[in-house]
């Protein structure tokens, strides 16, 4: 895989961030000036809710790009699986119209194993345009962690470009806000001695990765 500049990489995955925060801050932004002119209490009501559902989104992103690419977790080798766990669900509750499975048989992930079940899980949610099913599994099997990630629904929009950077096959010069954190999930694989692997069909996103453990 071909190095990638630092200072590139942390520009677009600042940009993801900024654009993953623009809706649910706006949303907020938004309901605070409804809130401030509205007089009508089920309307006040309503936009509490609102209010309330956009600050959970927020704080749920902002988890989720602490525990993908941040330290997130601890100072340990290994952190519970109920974190990702926990951000993965509120994603999925606020994307709508999403069916959420698991299948975990370990309590705990390495922070790799972590990062890279979050990865997935984001990658197959936002293929779900229209809404669908997605499982996630997480298992120990020997001296490695194997995680699953299966996207079905009536249409799947998976970048090819993001199938390129999850393989290591995209020129770092080439990275966007979209790819990098793909991009990311490759190097993080590499250096673990793990791989990625992908396929896409009519209907459905594979998504799994192999993970040996540290020794």
């Amino acid at each position: 895989m071909s190095e990638t500049d630092p200072l590139l990489l942390a520009s677009q995955l600042c940009s993801r961030l900024c654009h993953d925060m623009l809706s649910p801050v706006g949303a907020l932004s938004n309901g605070l000036e409804l809130l401030a002119d509205e007089k009508d209490p089920q309307m006040r009501q309503r936009c509490f809710e609102l209010l309330e559902q956009s600050a959970r989104t927020s704080a749920a992103k902002l988890k989720f790009f602490r525990l993908a690419y941040g330290a997130g977790g601890g100072f340990g080798e290994q952190i519970s699986i109920d974190e990702p766990k926990a951000v993965i669900e509120t994603l999925a509750a606020d994307a709508k119209r999403i069916e959420l499975n698991w299948q975990l048989t370990a309590p705990t992930l390495s922070k790799t194993g972590a990062k890279v079940m979050l990865n997935l899980a984001h990658i197959g949610l936002d293929a779900l345009v229209r809404g669908g099913t997605l499982d996630i599994g997480a298992e120990d099997r020997d001296d490695v962690t194997e995680i699953v990630v299966r996207a079905t629904g009536t249409k799947i929009a998976f970048d090819a470009q993001v199938g390129e950077a999850l393989g290591g096959k995209l020129d770092p010069e080439d990275l966007t806000g979209r790819t990098a954190p793909a991009h990311v999930l490759a190097v993080m694989a590499e250096r673990s001695g793990g791989v990625i692997q992908t396929h896409a069909d009519t209907g459905t996103l594979l998504l799994g990765a192999t993970l040996p453990h540290a020794e």
